[in-house]
């Protein structure tokens, strides 16, 4: 035998998956609960009374709350306008307690067979922690991941400033897995091989810097097993 050392950690496979958009279903409650919010900043003379398409609405999922508000109301301080992201989280999180989210279709047996296959799989979202919380509780995500990042803990950071402590925890391989730039974005910066799904709520324009663009989550285990 060789006398060199095997690094266990050079083998592990990370798979780094988005959530709204890409497991989640999002845009079912969180349509609602954004209309919500809105009038609340109408009534409070915060933002301009206007009709929001649903295609409109659902643009901005996949931003964190103070990317979002800030990007539509640039005229409001976010200290100001955190009520609103406030409320939309308890109206997401109240839904979501309620039976309402639903995951998409094939989600739960594709990320059975990922685990089962041996990969480590990982969260990183741009969501809030009280929101995570609920969809582990309800959906029993602690089945299949074993580990979360949420931007609210890392001061709304964007996803490729975080990921460096994602390779600090979990070393080895790793491939990102989302709908949005945000996390194409993220594998371009570090040089990591990505998944884009098709099925949230990105565009093609977004998907140009993905190594696979796919338009069903139950494709996702053949590729990456070529990807990895």
């Amino acid at each position: 035998m060789s006398g060199k050392r095997y690094d266990r950690t050079m083998m592990e496979k990370n798979l780094i998956f988005d959530y709204d958009g890409t497991i989640h279903d999002t845009a079912h409650i969180y349509i609602p609960a954004f209309r919500t919010a809105y009038a609340s900043l109408v009534k409070r003379r915060m933002a301009p009374e206007r009709t929001f398409p649903d295609k409109e609405i659902r643009s901005w999922l996949g931003y964190s709350p103070k990317e979002m508000w800030t990007a539509l109301l640039p005229d409001q301080p976010w200290e100001a306008l955190r009520d609103a992201s406030d409320m939309i989280t308890a109206e997401m999180v109240r839904s979501v307690a309620d039976g309402k989210a639903r995951l998409f279709p094939g989600s739960e047996d594709v990320l059975a067979q990922l685990k089962d296959a041996g990969y480590h799989l990982l969260i990183l979202s741009n969501c809030r922690q009280a929101y995570l919380q609920q969809h582990r509780s309800t959906f029993q995500l602690d089945r299949f991941f074993e580990d979360y990042y949420c931007s609210e803990d890392f001061g709304y950071a964007p996803k490729y400033e975080i990921f460096p402590e994602i390779r600090k925890a979990h070393p080895g391989k790793h491939l990102i897995i989302g709908d949005r730039f945000h996390d194409l974005e993220t594998a371009e910066k570090h040089g990591l091989p990505s998944v884009a799904c098709a099925w949230g709520y990105g565009d093609e324009d977004e998907f140009r810097r993905a190594s696979a663009k796919l338009t069903d989550i139950r494709q996702l285990p053949e590729t990456i097993g070529r990807l990895l």
